[in-house]
């Protein structure tokens, strides 16, 4: 029997995570989700590009969005982020964002992995963007779960 995507983490570790998105978001106008579900019909990226427009990412002012997609019966991650960011980022900065959590997550260390990477992220969204004083949370920070 497979684990459903709402208790693939415990309470304390969905808590651990939305830490981790508000630290990286902590000084930056950028925008940091992370959604789990159980299933990932077809493609791994191509889901989460669809679940990267329906969870209105693409709506930040300045496209710096960044979605951690978690499909966990299918054991299928990917990483996107938002025009803005992208053009930004160093080249492969998304390949090396991946790799911190495919080495964690080898070792069974789920949280471990996507909070890591969920703060590497927030370090170039700091970088690129900065928080400005009429900056506001424009997407919710709690971990979202899909109906797959």
């Amino acid at each position: 029997m497979s684990t459903s995507a709402k208790n693939f983490f415990s309470p304390e570790q969905q808590e651990d995570i939305l830490r981790a998105v508000q630290m990286a978001e902590l000084d930056t106008s950028g925008e940091i989700r992370v959604h789990i579900e159980n299933q990932c019909p077809g493609d791994v990226r191509e889901r989460a590009a669809y679940l990267f427009k329906k969870l209105n990412m693409t709506n930040t002012e300045q496209r710096n969005g960044v979605l951690f997609y978690l499909s966990v019966d299918h054991r299928k991650f990917a990483v996107l982020g938002d025009s803005g960011i992208n053009t930004v980022v160093p080249e492969n900065f998304w390949d090396d964002v991946k790799m911190i959590m495919l080495n964690q997550f080898r070792e069974g260390r789920f949280t471990e992995g996507l909070t890591e990477a969920i703060l590497k992220a927030g370090t170039q969204l700091k970088q690129h963007f900065p928080h400005k004083t009429n900056d506001v949370n424009e997407l919710p920070d709690e971990v979202s779960f899909g109906e797959n």
